[in-house]
């Protein structure tokens, strides 16, 4: 690795760390302040914002990225609006530093409590997300966390402008300005700069589709927090009721196709089929979205032949896999073997069903009757989120606030000592 990005990433590590030592015991009003001051400021320079935003899309479109990436990408007056709520939103939370998650008392006189505490200092690796700059700007902060901004270069340039927006939340506050800073050049080398700092970072999380997040998981030196991929799964159970599925699976595929929630693979129980015929399917082709199918569903008009792999693929575009199962346990299989643990939805009026279904698989969110597209931190209440993490340890699902804390053991005696 060329030098410079080593001293660079030092540079910004050393100050991240001295920033996060601070940020430990920052309190709650301090936090609260530089986090609506920030909200004020992207509000007062949405123009700025927006004109960035503006030059990214420009770029991106000479490049060519899809539909969906440039969907990711693009901000408007409205998307802007929830970006500012959502920073108003986590200000308004309660702040997780110094909870006392346990307590007890043990009979050699101790009393032990288990309190929360920062991880340190985060690093995020994201792609042409310009809303990361604020959230996890945000989320860090809010949970006595400095961190560092990696954008991907597609969003560099809105990053750049809302990042400089967190910083002046941060001065109006009296907090150090190194609690959020964000990498200052497009080079890819910052990227492997920051997967083998393990003298400055604590915990990376990325932010991007399968080759980013696959890259950070197989070369970074520092823990992760991550999923590789949102193949996300809708069950349309015998006992759905057909208003409500149709409604869920449009929504769960076509209102945003590019996140980590939208639906990519719709099973749909034999007898519910039998009922209802392809009503679900139609609605889908009606509203533009290409649907790869085998078998009997492939005698519905407008369907395509589905590749082996398409079953177990994150499209991210206005394509979806569809299935006919045998009930829920062929559900549960299939998705036990094609799905990412990310999140699956069951439509069905059926209580034992849907217990089944809960109880039966091991995804990071697991819903009835409800879109998959409310995998999201914010619909959660937690005013955003820095990630979805689809492993098991330390943190699962949306990561808020609360999961970007650790904790510590505070033990009180009374002269007490061990016999």
């Amino acid at each position: 690795m060329d030098g410079q990005f080593t001293d660079l990433m030092s540079d910004i590590g050393r100050k991240a760390r001295a920033a996060a030592a601070e940020l430990a015991f920052a309190s709650s009003e301090r936090k609260a302040t530089a986090l609506i001051a920030a909200a004020d400021a992207i509000w007062r320079r949405r123009g700025e914002v927006l004109d960035a935003n503006t030059l990214d899309l420009d770029a991106a479109e000479q490049k060519g990225l899809t539909k969906a990436m440039l969907d990711r990408l693009r901000l408007d007056e409205n998307r802007l609006r929830g970006i500012v709520d959502a920073l108003r939103q986590i200000a308004e939370q309660k702040d997780p530093v110094g909870r006392v998650l346990a307590e007890w008392d043990r009979p050699n006189g101790l009393h032990i409590q288990r309190v929360a505490t920062p991880l340190g200092v985060v690093g995020v690796i994201y792609e042409s997300r310009p809303n990361v700059t604020a959230d996890a700007g945000a989320l860090c902060l809010k949970s006595g966390n400095a961190v560092i901004l990696r954008g991907g270069s597609d969003c560099f340039e809105t990053s750049e402008v809302i990042h400089a927006c967190m910083v002046d939340g941060l001065r109006s506050a009296n907090l150090p300005e190194a609690a959020i800073q964000f990498i200052p050049t497009r080079d890819r080398e910052m990227v492997t700069a920051m997967l083998q700092a393990t003298e400055w970072i604590d915990v990376i999380v990325p932010r991007g589709g399968k080759g980013l997040v696959g890259l950070v998981q197989r070369e970074a030196r520092v823990p992760v927090f991550a999923h590789l991929e949102g193949i996300c799964h809708v069950y349309a159970d015998r006992d759905a009721d057909l208003e409500k599925a149709r409604r869920v699976v449009l929504n769960a595929k076509t209102r945003r196709t590019g996140i980590c929630g939208s639906a990519e693979c719709l099973l749909i129980d034999w007898q519910f089929y039998t009922k209802h015929g392809a009503v679900l399917i139609e609605d889908l082709l009606k509203a533009g979205v290409e649907v790869r199918t085998e078998g009997e569903l492939l005698k519905v008009p407008g369907t395509v032949k589905a590749a082996p792999d398409d079953f177990g693929r994150e499209f991210l575009d206005m394509i979806i896999a569809a299935k006919l199962v045998d009930g829920v346990d062929e559900a549960i299989a299939h998705i036990r073997k094609y799905g990412s643990s990310h999140t699956e939805a069951i439509l069905t009026e059926n209580d034992a069903t849907a217990a089944r279904f809960f109880e039966r698989l091991d995804s990071a969110i697991l819903m009835r009757n409800a879109s998959t597209q409310f995998a999201d931190g914010g619909e959660f209440g937690m005013g955003g989120e820095i990630g979805i993490a689809t492993g098991k340890m330390h943190a699962r699902g949306p990561v808020g606030a609360d999961q970007l804390t650790s904790f510590k053991y505070l033990v009180t005696g009374d002269g007490t000592i061990r016999t």
